[in-house]
């Protein structure tokens, strides 16, 4: 008998793999699961892997060189910060991710965050537990119609946002270099530079990758531009944003308000600055979930690696390695 081939998983927070296992296991491969927490332990359990699936365990080029047969990593999710791309290029493999499973859910709570900070819900609620019970609370308090809501970046999700802020009757204006103006505005969003996008932008919703040259993008020179009154969301990946200089915008009031999902160390410890403001919303990195969205990152990611055991190409390389 054929020995199975090995599908190691480096970390996963699902309840458990029982998709993986069902999609996988009919091809002869058997899951290794583990809760890999440094690049130490990502190589030495993915060191003779048919295939890796990944979360956020740092799968470095360290790790990568020890792989002998790799076929190809998985990253469940949309970014992939925690894979090393060159080091898997330059080794042959794949790196792949799931683009496409909760574009749905993360516009919903990009959104949900918007008009969490815009109307200060939280803070309104706050005061009502409170036996605060005031007509006109928490002022300033703004509407949304006709605000300007900024974009960094307009891949699928900020077209997502862009289509519920055009509901709300919001002007939408949409900074990404690898875009014409015409296909901007396909979407109903204005084409603008960047400093255009700071100035301009009455809420600015952050959707860019975390690369080399989007880390600490937002960061005091960026918050020095934007407007006082200006709402600040971000639900992409923490690295994007200096975390000191943005708690420093909001305590200086250079912004009105940031609601997060993301941040550059998770979890946030429960003392850290930020929670101590109550115009800052932090939400546990949680934009992507509902119940649909988990069975279809686990399914599309397990997906991915059967057709490459199969010999097949995988929907989406992000690494230019043809499967």
């Amino acid at each position: 008998m054929d020995k199975p081939m090995k599908v190691v998983v480096t970390d996963y927070g699902f309840p458990d793999l029982e998709h993986e296992r069902q999609i996988l296991e009919p091809i002869g491969a058997k899951l290794h699961a583990f809760q890999c927490r440094n690049e130490l332990e990502v190589a030495d359990h993915c060191k003779d892997a048919d295939a890796v699936l990944t979360q956020w365990a740092p799968v470095t080029a360290a790790a990568i060189e020890q792989m002998e047969k790799c076929k190809v990593i998985v990253r469940y999710g949309i970014g992939v910060d925690n894979v090393d791309l060159e080091a898997a290029r330059n080794k042959g493999i794949p790196v792949v991710n799931v683009p496409d499973y909760a574009i749905a859910e993360v516009a919903d709570h990009t959104f949900g965050l918007l008009l969490s900070s815009v109307r200060k819900i939280p803070q309104v609620v706050n005061k009502v537990r409170r036996g605060e019970w005031e007509i006109a609370p928490c002022r300033p308090i703004e509407g949304l119609q006709g605000k300007r809501l900024g974009l960094a970046g307009f891949g699928n999700i900020a077209r997502a946002v862009a289509r519920r802020a055009q509901i709300f009757g919001m002007e939408i204006c949409a900074y990404d270099p690898y875009l014409s103006k015409e296909q901007i505005s396909e979407f109903g969003a204005t084409k603008v530079e960047w400093k255009e996008l700071l100035q301009q932008s009455d809420l600015l919703s952050v959707h860019l990758p975390l690369t080399e040259q989007t880390r600490h993008i937002f960061g005091e020179e960026a918050f020095g531009m934007m407007k006082s009154s200006a709402h600040f969301i971000n639900t992409s990946r923490g690295g994007v944003v200096d975390t000191l200089a943005l708690e420093q915008a909001l305590v200086k009031g250079e912004i009105a308000a940031a609601a997060l999902d993301v941040l550059e160390v998770e979890p946030i410890d429960a003392n850290h600055p930020l929670l101590q403001l109550e115009q800052c919303l932090v939400t546990s990195h949680c934009a992507w979930y509902s119940e649909s969205s988990l069975i279809k990152l686990q399914a599309y990611a397990a997906e991915e690696v059967k057709r490459v055991l199969e010999g097949n190409s995988p929907k989406h390389i992000v690494n230019g390695v043809k499967g």
